[in-house]
């Protein structure tokens, strides 16, 4: 029955189960997107930046992490910690992320609640203190995050190791909460330039999902952020990667619990590739070997072969720039990183041959459109989708369009883009092998 559910959704666009949707931009450049989801009276209103670690520069890395925790220190109106505990005690929630591409930050309440939303939103965004003192505190905040995260964790540490191998020459490379020296050199002065450089109204998305009116919220949109003023941005590069970079492979040993296996193929995302087709194909693709139970590399290398524990796979196809596709395996008891690192190359080079069938090809849609059919009951999730298309300069309706694209691929273009891009001149690999953890060690 739900197999019989699933495949109903090959003919219907993701539109057909979401709200009614309109956009309009304020003159001094703000784009806002209102979804009406009338099904609650709640609202969940978020503006995002088109500013993150991709447009840092190296030396300079974690400013736009630390600049979203300063967000929260105050402005001459709502002082130091007043944001977060005036929206607690209206019983909403708050709270912000980074990202390689965009930040974001929103919250979410009863939909009576949206006017003073935008009135926070816009006070923070031309605002904010930007305190030296609450900056040295908060620093050092972000510097503890890094070490839980990454210096003290080996698979934080071993991704991001792995992440600065595979992208050699764009700066997805660099991790999004920094590197370690450079917050250690950051300063206020820092924050202030990057705060002014991009924090501005035509560098901005306000994404607003819930029970509201279009007309509702263009009024205190323009109440609000319309006296904001426009500012001259910096003209940014979509990055791409060298072609055919070369193999490449790095070998770690740290206090890991199991060993990992993380290997990556570098790709075109949706904004950097010159044949969009490309980029569906490699979606529909990477579903034929890691999309749900009855998937490739789960149904034959974990429960038939049993030579991986545990598999999992990645793709960003909504990304400024070039991107990877990785897949990361826990060899099962017995096998060696080598001999799953050759399984699940074998898997992947036999879509180079091999003819996939219309049932599995169905399937794998199926699966692809049934998650983000589901995406869409949460209005949170909604906006979020929103604002990284958004964002990424791609447009909210770019959803609908790549859904009923995945449904064009065929077999040959499977196998064609496996040819072009899933090769060892695109390859990067790291081993992490545990190693006995040191009395006194930190665990």
């Amino acid at each position: 029955m739900r197999k019989q559910w699933l495949m109903c959704l090959l003919w219907l666009p993701l539109s057909a189960f979401a709200a009614v949707t309109n956009e309009f931009t304020l003159d001094n450049g703000l784009k806002v997107v209102v979804r009406e989801d009338q099904r609650s009276p709640v609202v969940v209103a978020q503006v995002w930046y088109k500013i993150g670690s991709s447009y840092e520069q190296f030396g300079s890395t974690g400013l736009s992490h630390a600049l979203e925790h300063m967000m929260f220190k105050g402005t001459p109106k709502v002082p130091t910690g007043e944001f977060s505990r005036l929206v607690s005690f209206l019983g909403g929630e708050d709270n912000a992320f980074t990202t390689d591409d965009y930040t974001a930050y929103y919250q979410l309440y009863s939909n009576t609640r949206l006017p003073l939303a935008l009135e926070l939103e816009a006070d923070r965004m031309v605002n904010l203190t930007l305190d030296e003192t609450e900056f040295k505190q908060e620093i050092k905040v972000v510097m503890e995050e890094r070490r839980q995260r990454t210096d003290d964790s080996p698979q934080g540490l071993a991704f991001e190791r792995f992440q600065s191998v595979a992208m050699l020459t764009t700066p997805t490379r660099n991790p999004t909460i920094g590197w370690m020296s450079d917050l250690e050199n950051m300063k206020i002065d820092d924050l202030r330039q990057w705060y002014k450089k991009w924090y501005a109204p035509n560098n901005a998305t306000l994404v607003v999902v819930g029970d509201v009116k279009t007309e509702d919220v263009k009024k205190l949109a323009t109440h609000y952020f319309g006296k904001i003023p426009t500012q001259n941005l910096p003209v940014m590069a979509v990055s791409k990667e060298l072609r055919a970079i070369g193999e490449r492979q790095i070998t770690l040993e740290l206090p890991a619990k199991v060993a990992n296996l993380y290997l990556g193929f570098n790709v075109p995302s949706l904004t950097s590739a010159t044949n969009p087709k490309e980029v569906y194909a490699l979606s529909m693709l990477l579903g034929v070997l890691d999309q749900g139970l009855s998937a490739r590399l789960e149904s034959r290398l974990v429960r038939e072969k049993r030579i991986l524990s545990a598999v999992n796979s990645g793709y960003r196809p909504f990304n400024r720039g070039d991107t990877l596709l990785t897949i990361t395996a826990i060899p099962a008891e017995g096998f060696s990183l080598e001999q799953a690192k050759a399984a699940i190359l074998g898997e992947v080079n036999a879509l180079k041959t091999e003819t996939i069938s219309d049932n599995e090809l169905k399937t794998v849609y199926a699966s692809i459109v049934a998650d983000n059919v589901f995406s869409q009951d949460s209005i949170s999730s909604q906006a979020n989708q929103i604002g990284m298309l958004e964002s990424l300069g791609l447009g909210w309706k770019t959803l609908d369009d790549y859904n009923a694209q995945l449904q064009t691929i065929s077999t040959d273009d499977i196998r064609q883009v496996a040819k072009q891009w899933l090769i060892p001149a695109n390859m990067t690999t790291l081993f992490l092998k545990p190693t006995a953890l040191v009395v006194g060690e930190a665990k």
